[in-house]
This record gives structure tokens, sequence and C-alpha cells, in this order.
């Protein structure tokens, strides 16, 4: 995923499927000078993960190898 579709995804009231590796993740940051994101990993607020946003898919997982 690229930083305008992360941004897009986290400014939007709609609901969209993004994945990291094999984990539903939620688009809670977006730091679109550096390419990074804060996710929520499935549904523990308490678990987030900072990543480049190039690892962040859309639709279907995607298993990290």
């Amino acid at each position: 995923m690229d930083v305008k579709r992360a941004m897009e995804i986290y400014r939007s009231s709609d609901m969209f499927a993004v994945h990291l590796g094999g984990d539903s993740v939620w688009i809670e940051n977006v730091d679109e000078a550096n390419g990074m994101a804060t996710v929520q990993v499935g549904t523990t607020p308490q678990k987030t993960k900072t990543v480049s946003v190039d690892r962040l898919h859309e639709g279907k997982p995607e298993r990290e190898h």
C-alpha cells in the first residue's frame, strides 16, 4: 500500500479490510512524511505496531514469509 491510500483509508468513515501479513489491522495513524502507519492488530486496542505503509495490504490477507 502507498501512503496516499493509507491516508484515504484512515480518513474514511467506511471500513476497509487491511492486513499486515496474515493479521487484520485497523489504521490508527499515518505519518505521511516518513511513510509509516500505526496500526491496531486484531481487536485488542493495546496491541499496536508502527510499520512502513508498504507492509500493509488491502483486501485478502497475505502471509509474510
